[in-house]
């Protein structure tokens, strides 16, 4: 009996050794998708030039938060679509002897920005990742502040920010202003960074392809909002 018993119980050691021994240890999936809430900080500008190019002490400080849903295409890819307030805008100072001018237009915008993502994964659920996509966005608020100071007084202003649908290849506006732009822009997205656990963590740039506002040289440039943007996701 007792010679049994020992045999019951080797046996048994033995199978519950090799079951666990077998048994695959599980890990983190490569591509695992889901929807993130993200926020963050956005250094905006708008461009001046004919060319595209911006005055970098124009750049203006505001903010984007919001939603992305990670959808992955395979192991390496995923389709990004998110819906987000951000803020755009820039900022005017002009300094001389006898006049003191601050400007600062921030509107703000609900974007929808669509990216084809390229993941690369490295440790056990961490990836780096790198993507592009268009956006369309419409305005949906913000404000324009002035401060103007003179050796006859200061004074300063606040006013909201007005959209319209004006044409921005006319030659001008009529009753044109700082606090008035158009309502719909666009433009393309290209974005980088990684991801750890259920956090995202990454880069953003926006580069605006509508102008926003009439000028006098329509066939150019100008107007063009341009946006980096620095993020933190968290995973639902």
């Amino acid at each position: 009996m007792r010679k049994n018993m020992v045999a019951v119980l080797f046996t048994a050691f033995v199978f519950s050794a090799t079951a666990q021994t077998t048994t695959p240890i599980p890990t983190a999936r490569p591509n695992p998708g889901g929807i993130y809430i993200k926020g963050g900080l956005n250094l905006a500008n708008i461009t001046t030039s004919a060319d595209g190019r911006v005055d970098e002490a124009k750049m203006l400080t505001s903010f984007h938060i919001g939603i992305i849903n990670d959808m992955p295409v395979g192991d390496a890819f995923s389709f990004q679509a998110g819906l987000m307030v951000t803020g755009k805008g820039s900022k005017t100072e002009i300094n001389t002897t006898s006049v003191n001018y601050k400007l600062t237009s921030n509107p703000l915008y609900l974007e929808l920005p669509v990216n084809f993502v390229f993941k690369i994964p490295f440790g056990n659920g961490n990836r780096l990742f790198l993507g592009a996509g268009p956006y369309i966005a419409m305005g949906i608020g913000g404000k324009t502040k002035g401060e103007y100071q003179s050796l006859s007084g200061t004074s300063s202003y606040e006013k909201d920010i007005e959209f319209n649908n004006d044409d921005p290849f006319t030659t001008g506006q009529e009753d044109a202003s700082v606090n008035k732009l158009r309502r719909f822009d666009y433009g393309a997205n290209a974005l980088a960074g990684f991801e750890t656990g259920k956090f995202m963590i990454g880069v953003n740039y926006g580069y605006g392809l509508a102008k926003i506002a009439s000028t006098q040289a329509n066939d150019d440039d100008q107007n063009k909002h341009r946006v980096w943007s620095i993020s933190l996701g968290i995973q639902l």
